[in-house]
């Protein structure tokens, strides 16, 4: 079981080169990936500011998209907002702050390679 970062996620989908090798691999083997719902809302954001190139397009289909995928839609839960409002601020996206607190408390391991991730001592996947 995996939880992927945003970028990750952009980058599968897209099928980019960035994506490594060993997370790409990770994400075809994994008996499930999930998708948290900040990583959403933080595509919905960026496609606003215009800092995600054809997001509109995505958005659109991302739900069809990420279902077809096999992907397992992770909610977020007042426990995470929590978590993330209590972490140390190693990473001050809050965004990433959610994404961290989600895989710590559900133990999955994060597909990301944000070198941020690291002081928070997740079990990262890149």
């Amino acid at each position: 079981m995996l939880l992927l970062d945003t970028h990750a996620l952009l980058w599968w989908l897209a099928g980019d080169e960035r994506l490594s090798a060993h997370a790409r691999s990770a994400i075809e083997g994994a008996s499930r990936v999930h998708v948290s719902a900040v990583s959403v809302w933080e595509i919905a954001i960026k496609t606003q500011l215009g800092k995600l190139p054809q997001g509109e397009l995505l958005l659109a289909e991302l739900p069809t998209v990420l279902e077809r995928q096999g992907f397992v839609s992770l909610p977020i839960e007042a426990r995470d907002g929590h978590m993330a409002g209590l972490l140390p601020s190693h990473h001050r996206d809050p965004f990433d702050r959610m994404l961290a607190a989600q895989s710590l408390r559900l133990g999955l391991p994060l597909v990301s390679n944000d070198p941020a991730f690291a002081p928070y001592g997740l079990m990262l996947v890149w």
